[in-house]
């Protein structure tokens, strides 16, 4: 067998340490989503403005007697 064929083996014991290391970067990420969402967008000048609010008019044949 050769050796770089070796070297590229990852085992359960690798695996599951880089993958536990990854989920935790998103969990954190997770938890502080809205944080990490406006840093970006301040980071990059970017404004958010709100949908306008649509107007309800209600029908006075449905309306409960």
């Amino acid at each position: 067998m050769q050796f770089g064929v070796l070297a590229l083996y990852g085992g359960p014991d690798q695996i599951m340490t880089v993958t536990s290391g990854i989920a935790s970067i998103v969990g954190v990420l997770l938890i502080f989503w809205h944080k990490v969402v406006n840093a970006f967008l301040k980071l990059f000048g970017v404004k958010r403005t709100p949908p306008p609010l649509a107007k309800t008019t209600q029908d006075s044949s449905k309306a409960p007697s």
